[in-house]
């Protein structure tokens, strides 16, 4: 019983941590094209990646956006799946 107990705990140890869905939403602070990169009012930065990820048109400041991501665990953001506008 040990050593199955034992190899169970092994093999969650070395599989690391799976990537989780998640989700943030706020106004945008500021949102530069160029570089692909978004600033919210609570000033966390997101880098827009993949660059082909479709987006509302016309974002601007100002707007209310949500945006969908995997989390990485303690790497941070893994990848954004999509941004959305908040409301009409």
């Amino acid at each position: 019983m040990r050593a199955i107990f034992t190899f169970a705990i092994s093999v969650v140890c070395l599989t690391g941590t799976p990537a989780l869905a998640d989700s943030t939403t706020g106004e945008i602070l500021a949102y530069d094209r160029l570089a692909n990169v978004i600033i919210l009012n609570d000033k966390t930065v997101w880098e827009i990646v993949p660059k082909d990820l479709p987006l509302p048109a016309d974002l601007k400041q100002g707007d209310k956006i949500t945006i969908d991501f995997f989390t990485n665990g303690d790497s941070g953001v893994g990848k954004i799946n999509s941004i959305s506008r908040v409301g009409g």
